[in-house]
């Protein structure tokens, strides 16, 4: 599986304090006390992490996170007791006080699942010996949400499907992973559509099976995926129209004065694919990935420290994205 296709990796593990309500159950002084215990605990980790308190975040910073893939679209809203803990590279951030008491996420570039949980698997291990997490021995570990009971854990790839999104075969395959016990959903996960053809793929099933054993049924699919799309693109390549299309991508985004999210998007993602089959050089992949997070309308109001009309969104981004193809 090659960074073609597969962006990121990620991991996430639900746990909640053996001692206290679900935070669906507790007040807004209970979840102070719980902020309080999880702080002092992750003050403890080997890890730095630097606290948000998200009451303190404008509206567009904490949506910025959403779009970052820190947080969850529930998360961002304000809310006393809830505080992000995140690394200095943004690879783990920790929710606290959202569905369940604690979100441990771990994100790396490209096909990194198995590394990606170790690193989750550690900060687990270390938070349960410092705050105790409700666990029963048939059950596994206690979630707010039966379908997270067990395992408590999401294990996803974001993939680029460009292609089979092209062929308009992707609700076929979504339908079909669903009866193996997996989900396509959108780009920003439940509920979201996908953009620039960027879907999430994770695991549904979290009870009766070890993390190992979800992970490499993820991981197995991941590769059939993978294959399936590279076939795709390479019919789709004996096409000129197709190669030409990807061409004049790049040339739009890089004359374009200003530019919609939606198009920059799509036209990124055809750019991602020109790069990949040798028909732009000179611009990495890296470069690309990193464009589709930052033109994100409020990623562009924290660049700018600032709130944006569209338009005037509009125009950052193609300056932005004009710059960083130069």
């Amino acid at each position: 599986m090659g960074e073609s296709v597969v962006i990121s990796s990620r991991i996430r593990l639900a746990r909640n304090l053996r001692e206290y309500p679900f935070p669906c159950r507790l007040d807004e002084q209970g979840r102070l006390e719980v902020l309080e215990k999880i702080k002092k605990a992750v003050e403890g980790l080997s890890e730095e992490f630097i606290f948000v308190n998200m009451e303190d975040l404008p509206e567009y910073g904490a949506v910025s996170m959403v779009e970052r893939h820190l947080i969850s679209p529930e998360f961002a809203k304000p809310l006393a007791g809830r505080a992000l803990a995140v690394s200095k590279d943004e690879s783990i951030s920790i929710m606290i006080n959202e569905e369940d008491h604690l979100r441990i996420q771990v994100i790396k570039s490209g096909a990194a699942l198995k590394e990606a949980y170790e690193i989750a698997d550690k900060i687990d291990r270390e938070l349960d010996a410092a705050l105790s997490f409700a666990y029963d021995k048939k059950l596994g570990y206690l979630t707010q949400c039966p379908t997270n009971l067990g395992t408590g854990m999401r294990a996803s790839f974001m993939m680029h499907l460009c292609a089979l999104s092209e062929s308009r075969t992707v609700q076929r395959i979504a339908t079909n992973l669903t009866k193996l016990g997996f989900v396509i959903r959108g780009t920003y996960g439940e509920g979201s559509e996908y953009s620039g053809a960027l879907y999430q793929i994770s695991n549904q099933i979290t009870l009766g099976i070890s993390e190992e054993s979800a992970i490499d049924n993820l991981m197995s699919i991941c590769e059939q995926l993978s294959n399936s799309e590279l076939q795709t693109r390479e019919k789709l390549m004996e096409s000129m129209e197709y190669q030409d299309r990807l061409s004049r991508s790049m040339g739009i985004l890089m004359t374009a004065r200003l530019i919609s999210h939606q198009e920059a998007m799509r036209l990124l993602s055809n750019v991602r694919v020109g790069i990949c089959e040798g028909i732009i050089e000179d611009i990495s992949l890296n470069t690309i990935d990193k464009l589709m997070i930052i033109i994100q309308p409020a990623s562009l109001m924290s660049i700018e420290g600032k709130k944006l009309t569209p338009q005037e969104r509009d125009i950052a981004r193609a300056k932005l994205i004009k710059n960083s193809l130069r």
